[in-house]
């Protein structure tokens, strides 16, 4: 049976954008019954408590990524996009004429494209007028409703809903009421990819020469199910493939960040990233349990690792990624690294004391920060493009095979 999938969007989101010219190929594809939802982002914002212009409370170094990603994305879609000067602009004449005209395609493509390829005021009439005009509409009957009571609520119901659905952010695919997706790269759950699917897409073409390093700690389950691909990722793509630990909450601590961002988020945030961890672990096909401890103070397996010879580092750290995040053990508890580092455990674990290790965990953690980490896993192509997060192999794949 065919599934409705709604699209639910605010002009004002790059990403939202960059969904909306794919969202339609998507939906002949899956054979779903495809409803365009215009919400006011700042309402659902409102309700989840959520900064209004949330790209202000970025850390310079994600600023500086979030711009690269959506840049990115860009290119991988060939879709134009221009950030318009004094982004945000309002966006809510342009929502309300969209419910007018019964949320017609050609109006939401037109008002995208106003906003993000031409830089254009969706709130100045002209504006308003132009793409309606375009679209085949009586522009001057549907601008003259915009200020009235019917429009109006039928916006806040929109919005209402959406904020009933769960979602907390643009745009969000929901399928038959009840699954929810948050982000244009998300659109390959939608859509019932699997990992096999993934990787027949890439050619088995001859590597090209890239040195790929991965920026992760044990405490993070995105840095996880990271690692379980890394090696994967290098040793099909010809990369070099660079292990680099640090302690994410020294990194937090020094960038003024939330110490466990989760608490940060809202309830309906914090229970879609439960979920999508988890959709991601079906992916790549790797177990997970989110512990019952947590956070955790990985220090002293962070250092353990450290001392260990380069040879046994990679059983190491394999073994406690999964101890904690597919066995929920408790990985600061010494007796438990014990397990994983043979004979001379005791050795081994005497030496995390030892103030040249301590130094050479700081100094990680110190190289992190200046290479413009800000999270868990980051990945560094070539000692200079940054990629933030395991939701990213697919865009570091393109990457690293060109």
């Amino acid at each position: 049976m065919s599934r409705r999938l709604d699209f639910w969007f605010d002009y004002t989101c790059p990403y939202a954008y960059l969904a909306s010219t794919q969202v339609e190929a998507l939906a002949r594809r899956t054979g779903d019954d495809l409803r365009w939802r215009p919400m006011l982002l700042g309402g659902v914002f409102r309700a989840r408590a959520t900064p209004q212009k949330l790209f202000a409370t970025l850390s310079p170094p994600k600023a500086r990524h979030n711009a690269d990603d959506l840049a990115r994305w860009a290119r991988t879609f060939d879709a134009p996009l221009v950030m318009p000067a004094g982004h945000p602009l309002r966006s809510v004449e342009a929502l309300r004429a969209t419910l007018a005209t019964g949320c017609d395609p050609r109006v939401i493509h037109g008002l995208f494209r106003a906003y993000w390829v031409d830089g254009r005021d969706i709130a100045d009439p002209e504006t308003l007028r132009d793409v309606l005009t375009a679209a085949g509409h009586d522009a001057a009957a549907i601008v003259s409703t915009l200020g009235g009571d019917a429009l109006r609520d039928a916006l806040k119901a929109e919005t209402d809903r959406a904020v009933a659905l769960g979602i907390f952010g643009a745009p969000a695919y929901v399928i038959d009421d009840t699954q929810l997706y948050w982000g244009q790269d998300r659109a390959l759950f939608v859509e019932g990819i699997t990992r096999d699917h993934y990787l027949a897409q890439f050619t088995r073409d001859n590597p090209v020469a890239h040195t790929l390093e991965i920026y992760w700690d044990f405490s993070s389950p995105f840095a996880y199910l990271g690692a379980t691909q890394a090696k994967a990722l290098a040793a099909r793509t010809g990369a070099t493939l660079l292990w680099r630990p640090m302690v994410l909450g020294g990194l937090f601590k020094s960038m003024g960040q939330e110490m466990v961002p989760l608490n940060s988020w809202s309830d309906a945030k914090r229970r879609y990233y439960f979920e999508d961890m988890h959709r991601w672990a079906e992916f790549w096909g790797v177990p997970l349990s989110f512990p019952a401890l947590f956070p955790v103070n990985t220090i002293k397996a962070l250092r353990a690792y450290l001392v260990l010879p380069e040879t046994r580092q990679d059983a190491f750290r394999e073994a406690v990624f999964h101890a904690y995040w597919a066995e929920g053990r408790d990985i600061s508890d010494e007796r438990v690294l014990a397990e994983f580092l043979g004979d001379d455990a005791a050795a081994v674990l005497a030496r995390t004391q030892d103030p040249a290790v301590k130094q050479a965990l700081l100094d990680a953690t110190k190289r992190a920060e200046e290479a413009g980490v800000f999270g868990a896993p980051t990945w560094v192509l070539d000692g200079t493009h940054l990629y933030w997060g395991q939701d990213r192999i697919p865009l570091l794949e393109r990457a690293l095979r060109a």
